[in-house]
């Protein structure tokens, strides 16, 4: 690496990292001025307080990047350029006979780097973490239930509900299924239980929820199992020995973090979740969740495209003037994400095709994104 590589990248890394501290300090500090009894609460002594809301708030920093990411990684690169050329840097170098692009080739090199490195944090690190990025600041420790929202497993036609969910235990609490009219018959319209947790299917058992304390129907244990063409739906003691006194079995393909999370559950989920689910008959998912599967491929090209637009427009102005580089940066983001968003919208709103409403903004800037690359070469 040339010194004047070493420059450049040292330069775009620190604003890069002062930005990106900025934002995420910023939205700190405002929102943790409405959340400093939840932290406290309890009687929590100061040190401990401040513990709580440092580990609640360095993983909500890490949603805030997956979020900025894109942005930040234009600011930086525009507010480096504009920096070297302020100082006349870019012109001495032009004039020694280094081609622009070559000049401008680690600060593009780091920016796809961060652009793939937000993917995989989007797809292997916000996953294992989600539990903790979904807890209420009023429930770092997840003990309390979050409202439940009931969904129809598709395959067996039962309505999944309940009171609360416990994310920490992973169970639904005052259970309430509600069963279709050709599964009543002697069970009754609907399963009432205390909790249940969803097992994973386990050799010849299939995936389903564990009902714990049945009291609806009454006497669970000799009730004879409910059963269709397809198998087994709801499984009692009487013909699974494995099941403890007031134990229940209801066969279901809707995971506990889908009917936890509703919503929430789309944005931290990976892609291979995504694409699971999507293949899962039980859920029938809108097209918004096959609009976030694109959108989740789409989403490093898209910063890529994003740089090599802004880019050139600071660098073939020659501009030394920050806050012209500020205003370039704001038009062109605003363009690009209101067509993004609004792609998004379109398609998950069946308006488009799932796929053309996440590719929509590549589509649409890739041609202008090639054409700004090449007056780099020139």
């Amino acid at each position: 690496m040339r010194k004047i590589d070493f420059y450049l990248l040292r330069q775009f890394v620190q604003v890069f990292v002062i930005c990106f501290v900025s934002l995420a300090g910023l939205y700190t500090v405002i929102d943790a001025f409405g959340r400093l009894d939840d932290f406290s609460q309890g009687g929590a002594s100061l040190g401990d307080a401040a513990l709580a809301a440092g580990r609640y708030y360095a993983l909500q920093s890490l949603g805030f990047f997956n979020k900025t990411s894109g942005i930040l990684t234009l600011i930086a690169a525009m507010f480096t350029v504009t920096w070297i050329q302020r100082h006349n840097e870019m012109t001495a170098l032009l004039a020694a006979g280094v081609p622009r692009l070559k000049v401008l080739l680690p600060v593009i090199i780091a920016s796809v780097s961060i652009a793939f490195g937000a993917a995989g944090l989007r797809e292997f690190v916000l996953p294992s973490i989600r539990h903790e990025l979904s807890l209420d600041s009023k429930d770092l420790n997840g003990e309390r239930g979050v409202e439940l929202k009931p969904r129809y497993d598709n395959v067996t036609d039962i309505l999944l509900g309940g009171e609360t969910a416990n994310l920490s235990k992973r169970t639904i609490e005052n259970v309430n299924f509600t069963l279709p009219p050709r599964l009543s018959g002697p069970y009754g319209k609907q399963i009432l239980a205390k909790n249940a947790a969803y097992l994973q299917a386990e050799g010849d058992r299939p995936g389903g929820y564990l009902l714990t304390d049945v009291t609806r129907p009454a006497q669970i244990d000799t009730q004879s199992m409910l059963a269709d063409d397809k198998g087994a739906i709801v499984v009692t003691r009487r013909d699974a020995p494995w099941l403890q006194p007031g134990q229940a079995f209801v066969v279901s393909g809707v995971s506990f973090d889908l009917l936890a999370q509703g919503s929430q559950w789309r944005d931290l989920a990976s892609t291979s979740e995504l694409v699971r689910e999507l293949a899962n008959p039980s859920t029938d998912l809108g097209p918004d969740v096959r609009v976030a599967v694109h959108s989740r491929l789409a989403q490093p090209f898209l910063d890529v495209t994003l740089l090599l637009i802004g880019l050139p427009l600071v660098v073939s102005r020659g501009s030394g003037n920050p806050f012209v580089a500020i205003g370039l940066c704001v038009a062109v983001v605003t363009a690009f994400f209101v067509l993004t968003l609004g792609g998004q919208a379109l398609g998950g709103g069946g308006w488009l095709k799932p796929a053309l409403g996440a590719w929509l903004p590549l589509i649409a800037f890739v041609p202008v994104a090639a054409y700004q690359f090449d007056s780099l070469r020139q």
